[in-house]
């Protein structure tokens, strides 16, 4: 078990920004923390990481308790909060090799999270001189920096434009692989894209813990499509299984089909036959949009 949480509450004066929460976490895990603003995602985070201590409960991280081994904590867990603190007048080597230094590991581990994180056309310039995308890239390879064994990782997509969620999204995936990974969002597409499994919070209480494999076992799916000009509904609405249609922008709709199997080849053969381009098809779980609505409205 990676992460162990036993009803941690956490107080702000007479506000209980966390009411006895308990989860778990298992080793090579990919987990979304999911809720609205305010609900406590970040606060349960920083609580983790030693950063603040709960007004009531236990956490293990890695084994270690978060109020008596707050050192050993840190050591084995990478952390990226949701406002990146990174020293900007710094170039991208001299903040890694500072970092390194605090926590006394070789400077050959250095090159191996600018590869491992793809900043190398970057890795020459100050931190001031990088988009949003990289300086995210930055902070995750800060966090990686001492090879720890659980990633926490607060918002990491936020403000990032769409090529960029695109790649933090398969940067985190491939990390996920080895490595335990924990990170918060309030956007249901970035748990579709990046998660094994869901656990939703709404005014610090947690209302819901799930595998993505079971929401998608429901009979129902949305495919998201954007064509390169105007169709009917009721063209699309003649597509095998249809449920409903839905134009949410200009040319871009949301097909919502009653059956478990992935339609996406379906939508893609209509278009071909139609003489239309697609310019972006994403499948989503309605299970998940209806459970977030249902636990957090």
């Amino acid at each position: 078990m990676s992460i162990e949480v036993q009803n941690i509450t956490k107080l702000y004066k007479d506000q209980k920004a966390l009411n006895d929460v308990s989860f778990k976490v298992n080793a090579a895990e990919i987990v979304g923390f999911l809720g609205p603003n305010g609900a406590g995602k970040s606060t349960m985070m920083k609580i983790l990481t030693t950063y603040i201590e709960a007004s009531a409960g236990s956490a293990v991280v890695n084994g270690f308790d978060i109020t008596e081994d707050k050192r050993k904590v840190q050591g084995s867990v990478g952390y990226l909060p949701e406002h990146n603190p990174l020293y900007t007048e710094l170039y991208v080597r001299e903040y890694l090799n500072f970092n390194a230094n605090v926590y006394g590991i070789a400077k050959s581990r250095i090159e191996e999270v600018i590869s491992l994180t793809g900043l190398t056309p970057e890795a020459h310039k100050k931190i001031s001189q990088l988009s949003k995308g990289y300086r995210q890239r930055v902070g995750l390879a800060n966090a990686l920096l001492h090879n720890p064994d659980v990633l926490i990782l607060d918002e990491p997509t936020t403000g990032l434009d769409p090529n960029q969620l695109v790649e933090i999204r398969q940067l985190i995936t491939s990390i996920g692989k080895e490595k335990t990974v924990f990170l918060s969002t309030h956007i249901m597409q970035e748990v579709e894209a990046m998660c094994d499994r869901v656990i939703i919070i709404n005014k610090g209480k947690i209302v819901a813990d799930k595998y993505l494999k079971d929401l998608r076992a429901g009979q129902e799916q949305i495919v998201i499509v954007e064509f390169d000009y105007r169709v009917e509904d009721a063209f699309l609405l003649k597509l095998p299984k249809v449920k409903s249609v839905k134009n949410t922008h200009d040319f871009i709709y949301e097909i919502t089909f009653s059956t478990k199997d992935d339609m996406r080849s379906h939508v893609f053969d209509f278009a071909h036959d139609n003489d239309l381009k697609i310019l972006q098809l994403n499948q989503k779980n309605a299970s998940l949009e209806s459970l977030f609505r249902e636990l957090t409205s």
